[in-house]
């Protein structure tokens, strides 16, 4: 009991202390030739306060403290030490305050790491993050306070969702919101230089390691969770278009669009008002997924329990941050009369624009697809649920011409560029359409528009590949991360020819055989854990070719709660992923057994990491590198 008494308390100086710092950067405003050293003070102490509290609901899950309702619903004895600690953020309480712990973590580095910067605006930039801080702290403490008490104290928990019981979800949900809370630092900075009319090269350097590190973070964080779906839900797949998966991919798109906004901007005055938008966009996307996950409006496993007056706060909140945003940046900004508002077409501004759009539309797509059921369900009470055939049929035509234009567009000289000594761009685009053939044409597909898809994927591929023998240590950077990128994509799509599902019910001792694979369902055994019962299946699978493999799949039943899971069994290799998994038929002595081989998993897991390698260096490469 004492831990939620500290905690809360806490909270309530936190709050405090972003109040005094609204009234001291306000009057430090009027007098901005120095910072007021009270005012990093204050900062360090609001954070200071977070973490106490913070660390007092981590100590209450590591103690078992029941009389923590938190604790009560999210936690039990038996429950293993690290996914108490876990639990801390395994539910909707307590992300909010991982959120607001991170948030106020931010806001204190950045005023240490922005000596440099003009007072007025990092005065700006903190009164515009503590309106966010604000709105947390009375988030958390009038609607989600993480700190009630139940009395009688109960003398067990109600246990954590077993399904959250995994070190890759565990870790996934802080690394997220770095992502996230990173998006904060953006908005804030983007609003405070709009308003001081700063918008210049000089705050694109300064504001470009916070892009940097929140992409890195929120590419990681969706790596995680698309690895732990992989293999904890048995679906079998890295992408199922869940709505929580979406949510998170929106704000990355608009944030990877961000990045080359600041990137472009850094080296010539332009994109300005992308940049703003963008900034405000990312933001605003980033509050939208971890609210919408977290109230329980969207329907998906990693959801929580609905609350209305959750809800109507989250709605106000979010309208006052965006309508705010707006009137700066309808009132306040001035577009430089130097910047050019029109390109030529052969250049790498305009290839940039044009794939600033294509990121767009991919955005909407998924905005539509993810919000759509929810404003049905609201207006007629219809629940529908929109599927992968919705994304592809939408998303695949258009990614086409993405492609190609990412492979062109780098190559391109700025202001005003031809393809005359670029003949190596068509050499390249004949033997990848030759090459794309050659493997789709023994698949039942269409052949055309696959033949199309994988050429331009492999075309990335193979001008991405050359620049790191022609160009060498230049722009080491960006050629790591389009390298990856287009090797996610060729991944991607040649899992998705490839890949075979056998799908059968077996008996103990019985065998499934197809023309190329044999199942064989050899025993099972059972064995006792701390907090579950386990069952594990023994099956023998002889591949073409004779090679035999022998995979453990698990079924996993817990006692509190009282549900059953299934974990997949992967054997992975460079070429494919044999991946098998387990369920029981109700009522009888079958299983069902779901069996399937999937090409190249481990490069598209390799290829996201590729990426936010690319990411990590260009934050740390030297200021002489180019």
């Amino acid at each position: 009991m004492i831990y939620s008494v500290i905690g809360y308390y806490s909270l309530i100086l936190g709050l405090c202390f972003s109040l005094i710092l609204i009234f001291f950067s306000v009057r430090n405003f009027n007098n901005s030739k120095l910072l007021d050293p009270k005012i990093l003070s204050f900062t360090f102490l609001q954070f200071f306060f977070v973490v106490i509290s913070f660390l007092s609901l981590v100590l209450s899950f590591v103690f078992s403290d029941f009389s923590n309702e938190t604790v009560f619903n999210n936690s039990h004895t038996t429950k293993p030490l690290f996914y108490k600690i876990a639990g801390t953020w395994g539910n909707h309480e307590g992300s909010l305050l991982l959120w607001l712990f991170v948030l106020t973590l931010f806001i204190f580095i950045f005023l240490l790491r922005s000596k440099s910067q003009p007072t007025k605006y990092k005065i700006l930039t903190l009164v515009f993050q503590q309106i966010i801080i604000i709105g947390f702290f009375i988030f958390l403490i009038k609607t989600s306070n993480p700190f009630n008490f139940l009395f009688p104290t109960p003398e067990e928990g109600l246990g954590l969702n077993p399904i959250l019981q995994d070190p890759a979800l565990a870790i996934h949900p802080p690394i997220l919101y770095l992502g996230y809370v990173g998006s904060s630092i953006i908005f804030s900075s983007a609003l405070s230089a709009t308003s001081l009319n700063l918008i210049t090269k000089t705050w694109a350097s300064h504001i470009k390691k916070w892009v940097l590190i929140s992409w890195i973070f929120l590419t990681l964080g969706i790596l995680l969770g698309s690895i732990w779906a992989y293999y904890e839900l048995g679906w079998g797949g890295f992408w199922f278009w869940d709505p929580v998966e979406n949510v998170s991919l929106m704000p990355w798109l608009a944030l990877t669009t961000l990045l080359h906004c600041i990137l472009v901007l850094e080296k010539k005055l332009i994109l300005t008002s992308w940049v703003i938008i963008l900034s405000i966009a990312t933001f605003t996307l980033s509050m939208c997924g971890t609210f919408l996950v977290r109230s329980g409006i969207l329907n998906s496993v990693h959801t929580f329990a609905n609350d209305p007056e959750r809800g109507l706060f989250i709605l106000i909140f979010l309208f006052s941050l965006i309508f705010l945003s707006l009137f700066i940046f309808f009132f306040f900004y001035k577009a430089n009369k130097d910047t050019p508002t029109s390109f030529f077409w052969l250049s790498k501004e305009a290839a940039i624009i044009i794939n600033n759009w294509f990121m767009m539309y991919f955005l909407s797509v998924v905005l539509i697809g993810t919000v759509y059921p929810i404003f049905l369900d609201v207006l007629s009470s219809q629940k529908i649920s929109v599927g992968p055939p919705f994304y592809h049929k939408l998303i695949i035509p258009i990614i086409i011409p993405f492609l190609l234009m990412m492979a062109i567009g780098p190559k391109l000289k700025w202001i005003k560029s031809n393809l005359e000594d670029k003949i190596y761009l068509f050499i390249l685009l004949v033997i990848s359409t030759l090459l794309s053939f050659l493997i789709v044409k023994n698949f039942d597909t269409n052949l055309l528009v696959n033949t199309i898809l994988v050429s331009s994927a492999l075309y990335l591929f193979l001008i991405t590949l050359r620049d790191f023998f022609i160009k060498k240590y230049n722009n080491i950077s960006q050629n790591i991360a389009h390298f990856g990128f287009s090797l996610l994509i060729l991944s991607i799509l040649l899992n998705n020819f490839f890949s075979t599902e056998i799908i059968t019910n077996l008996k103990v001792g019985e065998t499934f055989e197809t023309e190329n694979t044999k199942i064989i369902f050899e025993d099972i055994s059972q064995k006792k854990e701390k907090n579950y019962q386990l069952i594990t299946g023994k099956f023998i699978i002889q591949n073409p070719g004779g090679k035999i493999d022998n995979l453990s799949p698990e079924l996993r039943i817990y006692n509190q709660p009282n549900i059953v899971t299934s974990e997949a069994d992967i054997k992975t290799t460079i070429i494919a992923d044999k991946f098998i998994v387990i369920n029981l038929v109700q009522n009888q002595e079958y299983f069902n057994v779901r069996y399937q081989v999937k090409p190249f998993m481990i490069w598209i897991w390799l290829s996201v990491l590729l990426i936010s390698f690319g990411g990590l260096t260009s934050l740390i490469k030297k200021k002489h590198e180019k």
